[in-house]
């Protein structure tokens, strides 16, 4: 197989690529441009994983590059994002043209190219707060932040490509993925980074909206089985643990696994607007289990034991003292 990770660089991105080069797969990888040359992630690869890859910087948003990319591949799973929700406050159009207009970019060189597959990656956050839990893939749809709203939008592009145009596409729906090479954008790298720092307070937004999480290597294998899976054109599937958390007990948890005693304090300027705070989410993956034969593998105690092993690690390419959106 021939495959097209777009978003490469990326936390998730990265770790599938891997994945797939392992599994012995052809990955033809895109890694956003950037003056340095990086890769991202992928700069991390050993030397010997890199026989099957192909790696090009660029941007989805250009549409002729997107062309040239998907040229010969068979699949194509479409990782690009920009993800920040707090970001999305203060720059919606960059959400507009790069997950919309790019994910547009990619269906429409998938049509043209025929190819096989097309897994769109889209967030639990289009749901919203919950109206009912657990969550399943017939829950409304609500847009409460600009990210939100663009990833709805892009997911319903890829829906009207299929009803319209028989592109195969599948959109796959991970619930709040965590893990090593995670940002500090997301809670458990802000919260062990601050702590591994030797932080006496750690400065969060509100503490009680409760997530389902996901470890990147559960969220990799379910891109891995939606690529193969039979008679799944069409579909949207979810997947997460199907367990819930506060932030606040998330914390603790976190502070626990690094045994830091450090205050968890609540910060206005991080909290989101009320009405774009998501309250609930919480996973019910039936559907992953029936059509994916995916089952989560890492519980939540040892997925932050190996985040942690990362993060203090790696602690150095962090900025604990500031607050990144």
């Amino acid at each position: 197989m021939v495959a097209l990770v777009t978003g490469a660089g990326g936390f998730i991105g990265s770790c599938l690529v891997e994945r797939l080069l392992r599994q012995g797969h052809k990955v033809r990888a895109l890694a956003h441009y950037n003056s340095r040359g990086s890769w991202g992630h992928l700069d991390g690869l050993d030397h010997n994983s890199r026989e099957n890859l192909e790696v090009r910087l660029g941007d989805v948003t250009d549409p002729y590059l997107v062309r040239d990319l998907v040229a010969g591949c068979d699949i194509v799973f479409h990782l690009a994002a920009l993800i920040g929700i707090p970001y999305s406050y203060h720059a919606p159009a960059s959400y507009v043209a790069t997950n919309i207009n790019g994910t547009l970019n990619i269906l429409e060189a998938c049509r043209q190219g025929k190819t096989r597959r097309v897994i769109v990656t889209s967030t639990s956050e289009v749901y919203g707060t919950a109206r009912y839990a657990p969550i399943d893939e017939a829950h409304p749809l609500q847009g409460q932040s600009p990210y939100s709203a663009s990833k709805i939008a892009a997911d319903k592009l890829a829906e009207s490509f299929f009803c319209s145009f028989d592109l195969p596409v599948v959109i796959l729906r991970p619930f709040n993925t965590y893990g090593p090479r995670q940002s500090a954008r997301a809670i458990i790298p802000t919260v062990l980074t601050q702590a591994l720092a030797g932080e006496n307070q750690i400065h969060l937004g509100n503490l009680e909206p409760r997530r389902d999480l996901t470890f990147v290597e559960d969220t990799a294998q379910a891109f891995l089985l939606a690529a193969t899976a039979p008679n799944i054109e069409g579909e949207t599937i979810h997947f997460g643990q199907g367990r819930e958390i506060s932030v606040r007990d998330l914390a603790v948890k976190c502070l626990k696994v690094v045994a830091s005693e450090a205050e968890i304090v609540s910060s206005n300027d991080r909290h989101r607007p009320e009405r774009s705070e998501v309250g609930l989410l919480l996973c019910d993956a039936a559907k992953a289990r029936r059509l994916l034969g995916w089952e989560p593998k890492i519980c939540l105690d040892e997925g932050l034991r190996r985040t942690t092993e990362y993060l203090r690690a790696h602690l150095a390419q962090y900025r604990t003292k500031d607050y990144l959106i």
